[in-house]
Formats: structure tokens, C-alpha cells, sequence
């Protein structure tokens, strides 16, 4: 039985205002109970929701209402849902003939009565999902929650715990293991992310790249003792050289598209200049009239002969957030968003991926999936979720004016459409055609916006941002 305290003392924005309130007020109705204790938010309360999953807590979803929970007095649901999840680890079922990697983590859980009318929690880790694909980033989103958690609160207890240790030693040593692969990057299958649906993500999307640094940044939470120190050196490494290799690789601005469209290709040897193979007819006709002289942004995906480039929204404001980005780039990728405003931003921070794929190349990636229609959900859909991620990269940058400016589209519309799901449309001025409404990370991304405005030192204080070392070309 759900208690009927509020799940907040009180809100603790600095400026109120209907919206923020009302966003307020979803998270709060949205709380999931476990024997009492508050240990999440279902993802929607849209009662009319078409899938019944939207009633589940997912840990994609949780992280920014995780954040809003510690800067609203209420550590201890972030500490009941990260131990909670941990001990969800052992109910993926086994498939005969092939070993389960131990430190994958569910996409979510729900609360349900059994026979007996006892609460038991059922896991999803994918094979109740559309596509049944596992989330590789669950126990990404998860490790940084805890290092979150722990800065903000000082819980040095909880994490040096010999559970969450063997958690983090399994979610490290998962991600570090040797592949068959000559790259610091993580490669993961098509719709194992936010992109949870076939949109030729596959191979080494930005995104996951982003999440892959900052989970590494967690190993600052293992004890160094003589069993971790060797997990310890090699995190550290890799997190080096992967910065390095994303920072030099996935960048794309005018001087890098010109020497793309001149390369020599079938290069062999190891000091060549065109070192993926990547063929210069591949480069979309969009890009070099799209791309302003002095901007630029992160590729989508980089590998053996393919280049994404694709505007991936998530990605590249991470990038900024997280400090992962030089200086140099995070300025160009500023005026990028700032020179194509309408296209990025529109009427609904913020567009997921530009441009969106559309006639046969839409059949062919997307399987003709008729959610994701051109300009509609990922394929160049808007997501009020991203307001907080994009605030968070301005505010990184001095732009504190765009920030500011997408925050107050966003405030005058979210509550006025019940807080969508997504939005449609090249400007996404269009609800989403199956998008639901009361969708709690849309109101949760909102809420955090705000408390990142009026504390722009937050994502220090969560650990989300550290100051990159790597600034090649500076």
C-alpha cells in the first residue's frame, strides 16, 4: 500500500510557476512502492497509455528524477532504487547453450501481487520489449546514478558496500572486456538505447560512447585494494584513450568535411589519414550546406567503413555536459544549435536525431516500422526529456541566454499538452501521434532543467561534469 505523505517535503525551485508545479505534482503521483518505500516512478500515467509497459519503472527513465529526488531531500528513494535494481540482476532467465553477461542490469520493473496477495517485482530485460533487444544502457544510467548519489550525499557506506562493489566490478568488467575489436569504443546492436526501436544504430553510437566515459568514472568508487586495482588501471586507460579517439574521430566540422571528401580510399598501413575506409560518395548531399563554417558536431556512429552523420541530439549535449568535449568543440557545436534553431529546437526542445530517414532508406533502416514515420518518435522526433541534458551543455558553454530560451518553450506548452511523450513535425509543433501524455521523464526533464538554471554548479556537485584533461588542438 502506497503511503499518503507526499513523496517531497516541498519543492525547492527557486521560482514557481503553474508548469513547475504540475511537473511537481506528476512525479509525486507517479511514485512505485515497494513494502512501503518509495523505489521509483512509473514511466507514464496516461491512463489510455497503448502499452502496458508505461506502468513499469525504467532506469533510463529514473536517472533525472533520481537527480530531482536528491536536490528534494529524498536520498534515500535513489539509495532504496539502486539497491533495488542491483538485486534485480539475477532474474534474467538463462538461454541454453549461452552464459547471461553478469553485470547486465533490467530496462524495468514493475510491483505486482501474486496468489499469496504479497508484493513480488518482476524485471524486463528486454524479453518483454518491442524487438526483444537488451538495454545496454541501463547499467550505464545505473553506475552514474551511484557515483551521483555519493558525491551529493557523501555515502561513502553504501557504495564501498560489498555488494554495490561486486556490482560495480561486474558492470566494469563487462564493459572492458576483450572483443574482437581494435577500437576503445563499445559496441552495441541496434535499439539497445534511448533509440529502442531499428534505426541502424548498431555498432558505436555516440550515445553509448558518452554513457561508456562516464560509467568508467565510477571505478573512483571501488576500494583500491589488491582485486580491484587492476580493473582500476585498465578503466582508467581506456576512459584516456577513448576520450582521445572520440574527440579526434566522431568530430565533424567544414576543415574536417573537406578532408573527408578528398580522402584516398583501400589505404594500408598503420599512419593513414583515412583510417576507417570511409568513401567519399557516402557523404549525404545535406551535409555540406547544412554544416555552417564555424560550427560543427559529433558524428552519430563511426566504424569499418561507415560514418553516421547524423545530428544525434543525446549524444552530442552529453558530450558538452559531461566535459568530454574540448573547448573548441563545445563552442562550435554551441553555434551550430544557435544557427539552426528552428530545425534543433523548434517549437519543443529538442529534436532526437536531424534529419530524419525518409523513403526507401526509411524501408530499409526501419524496417517500414510505422512508429518511427519520418519527422515522428526517434526518427526526428521531439523529446521534452532532452531539455535537461541541453540546458545542462549550454550552461556548460556561457550560453546560459539559449538555455533560458528553450526552457521557456518548453514552459509554455508541456503542461498545456499533458506532458507528451513526444512531439511530431519538422519544428515538432504536433503532440505525437501515438506519443502518451503524463509521461514523467518529460515533466522530471523540465523539472531538472529549472534546478540547473538556478544552480548551474549542479552537475559538478553529481559528478556529471569533470573537466577534460584530453584537449588535443587547444
Amino acid at each position: 500500500m502506497a503511503p499518503t505523505t507526499p513523496c517531497f517535503p516541498r519543492p525547492r525551485y527557486a521560482r514557481s510557476s503553474p508548469p513547475l508545479d504540475d511537473a511537481y505534482r506528476l512525479i509525486e503521483e507517479a511514485g512505485v512502492f515497494y513494502r512501503g518505500q518509495l523505489v521509483g516512478t512509473a514511466a507514464s500515467i496516461d491512463p489510455n497509455a497503448p502499452a502496458a509497459n508505461y506502468s513499469d519503472c525504467f532506469v533510463r527513465d529514473f536517472f533525472p528524477i533520481g537527480l530531482i529526488m536528491l536536490l528534494e531531500g529524498r536520498s534515500d528513494v535513489v539509495r532504496a532504487f539502486l539497491h533495488l535494481i542491483m538485486q534485480l540482476r539475477g532474474q534474467q532467465e538463462d538461454l541454453e547453450g549461452q552464459q547471461i553477461a553478469p553485470g547486465v542490469l533490467p530496462a524495468s520493473f514493475r510491483i505486482q501481487q501474486n496468489n499469496r496477495g504479497d508484493e513480488e517485482i518482476i524485471a524486463d530485460f528486454g524479453d518483454r520489449a518491442i524487438g526483444r533487444v537488451a538495454p545496454v544502457d541501463s547499467m550505464m544510467w545505473w553506475a552514474i546514478l551511484l557515483r551521483a548519489y555519493t558525491l551529493y550525499t557523501g555515502d561513502a557506506d553504501f557504495a564501498h558496500g560489498p555488494e554495490i562493489q561486486r556490482m560495480l566490478r561486474m558492470i566494469l568488467s563487462l564493459c572492458l572486456q576483450s572483443r574482437f575489436e581494435v577500437f576503445p569504443t563499445l559496441p552495441v546492436p541496434d535499439g539497445s538505447l534511448m533509440i529502442d526501436r531499428r534505426m541502424g544504430v548498431h555498432g558505436h553510437p555516440l550515445e553509448i560512447q558518452v554513457l561508456f566515459d562516464s560509467t568508467l568514472r565510477s571505478v573512483s568508487l571501488l576500494l583500491p585494494d589488491s582485486g580491484n586495482q587492476w580493473l582500476i588501471n585498465m578503466a582508467l586507460r581506456r576512459q584516456e584513450i577513448l576520450r582521445t579517439y572520440v574527440q579526434q574521430y566522431f568530430w565533424l566540422d567544414m576543415d574536417v568535411l573537406n578532408r573527408i571528401y578528398r580522402f584516398e580510399t583501400e589505404m594500408l598501413g598503420e599512419n593513414v589519414e583515412n583510417l576507417f575506409n570511409i568513401h567519399p560518395e557516402s557523404i549525404p548531399l545535406w551535409v555540406q550546406d547544412w554544416l555552417p563554417d564555424d560550427a560543427g558536431y559529433f558524428v552519430g556512429n563511426l566504424g569499418p567503413g561507415r560514418m553516421d552523420f547524423r545530428f544525434f541530439a543525446q549524444g552530442n549535449l552529453l558530450m558538452l555536459a559531461t566535459g568530454m568535449a574540448t573547448p573548441s568543440q563545445s563552442k562550435a557545436l554551441a553555434n551550430l544549435i544557435e544557427q539552426h534553431w528552428m530545425e534543433l529546437i523548434g517549437r519543443m526542445p529538442m529534436k532526437l536525431i536531424y534529419p530524419a530517414i525518409e523513403g526507401d532508406e526509411w524501408r530499409l533502416i526501419t524496417g517500414s516500422d510505422p512508429k518511427n514515420i519520418p519527422w515522428s518518435y526517434h526518427n526526428g522526433g521531439h523529446w521534452p526529456v532532452l531539455i535537461w541534458p541541453l540546458a545542462a551543455a549550454m550552461l556548460k558553454v556561457g550560453r546560459r541566454d539559449l538555455a533560458e530560451k528553450a526552457w521557456d518553450i518548453a514552459e509554455k506548452r508541456l503542461m498545456a499538452n499533458q506532458w507528451p511523450e513526444y512531439y511530431d513535425g519538422r519544428l515538432g509543433r504536433l503532440v505525437g501521434r501515438r506519443s502518451n501524455i503524463r509521461q514523467v521523464w518529460s515533466a522530471a526533464g523540465f523539472l531538472l532543467a529549472r534546478h540547473l538554471l538556478d544552480d548551474p554548479e549542479l552537475p559538478l556537485r553529481f559528478g556529471i561534469d569533470e573537466p577534460c584533461s584530453n584537449n588535443k588542438g587547444e
